[in-house]
């Protein structure tokens, strides 16, 4: 089967937080309205997927070295836990079979607890799975996404590249890790994914969640096989698709895209109130199908 430009519609739900918010603001008054949209935002940050605990991985916060961006950085990593006879990690090492790796790359607010999630279920459909928290220089994720988006604006760009370089270099160096990565990145992450993709030779594989394209020229650099995930309602990030597109049909990159009708951007994280989950399931499972395709070659 050859990948090529394809596109996908859906019926999705509208924003559900906006809604709720205008009905609150008609009904209970603006200093009820504040309570009550304090208690949304708290709400829509609760849900996860794969819990800490699960006994189908195992995960840990490590430390990696990114000698030419900010020095010591910090992740989050889970690989898989299969009950065998013998122990998939002992206190020497591992003992296991290898899998191939993914490097998850967040939005603009670090290493939230959603990225967390998705870390785990990447380890839980039998991957080793890598998310650094580019936050790390400036004290990491604060546990506020407001504040986490401030400090973000604050790194400096190049710097924060090549810490993601360097993460996929650790990745692809674990001893747990086969040696074959692919990339899945969501917002300005997914920005991220289509950066490495044109940085790393040996990527096998990016998956982008409505994230920025790379330069034209820059195109001609990627070997690896992109999957490509847009919102309807993004403008900003839409608009620079069709160069991308024909950049990557003139350079023969192995790709496809879809777009899911009536979502927003964000639509895949369950945390937020612009989560689609019709739409984020089915993209979910291409991706994975994606990963189980090109990176178990």
């Amino acid at each position: 089967m050859e990948w090529t430009t394809g596109s996908e519609r859906l019926d999705g739900p509208s924003d559900r937080r906006g809604f709720l918010v205008r009905a609150a603001t008609l009904s209970i008054g603006a200093v009820a309205t504040e309570l009550f949209i304090d208690a949304l935002n708290a709400a829509f940050g609760e849900p996860q997927q794969v819990a800490k605990n699960d006994k189908r991985m195992l995960p840990e916060y490590v430390e990696y070295s990114s000698p030419q961006g900010n020095g010591k950085m910090r992740g989050y990593l889970a690989f898989p836990w299969r009950q065998t006879n013998q122990a998939i990690r002992a206190p020497a090492g591992l003992t296991g079979r290898r899998r191939p790796g993914v490097l998850v790359v967040h939005e603009d607010r670090g290493l939230t607890p959603h990225i967390e999630d998705v870390v785990r279920r990447l380890a839980v459909d039998n991957f080793v799975a890598f998310a650094p928290d580019a936050l790390t220089p400036l004290g990491g994720y604060p546990g506020d996404e407001e504040k986490a988006r401030a400090l973000f604006a604050k790194l400096d760009q190049t710097k924060m590249r090549e810490d993601f370089l360097a993460a996929a270099s650790y990745l692809k160096n674990r001893r747990e890790c086969t040696g074959t990565i692919g990339v899945i990145g969501f917002g300005d992450g997914g920005g991220i994914a289509n950066m490495l993709a044109t940085r790393l030779p040996d990527l096998t594989v990016a998956a982008s969640f409505y994230g920025g394209q790379p330069k034209a020229e820059d195109v001609a650099k990627i070997k690896a096989t992109l999957m490509i995930h847009y919102a309807d309602k993004d403008e900003r990030i839409n608009a620079g698709w069709p160069a991308f597109e024909a950049a990557l049909k003139a350079n023969k990159v192995q790709h496809v895209m879809y777009k899911y009708a009536g979502t927003q951007h964000g639509f895949a994280d369950d945390t937020t109130p612009r989560y689609d989950e019709a739409a984020a399931k089915q993209a979910w499972q291409r991706t994975v199908t994606f990963f189980l395709r090109y990176l178990r070659r």
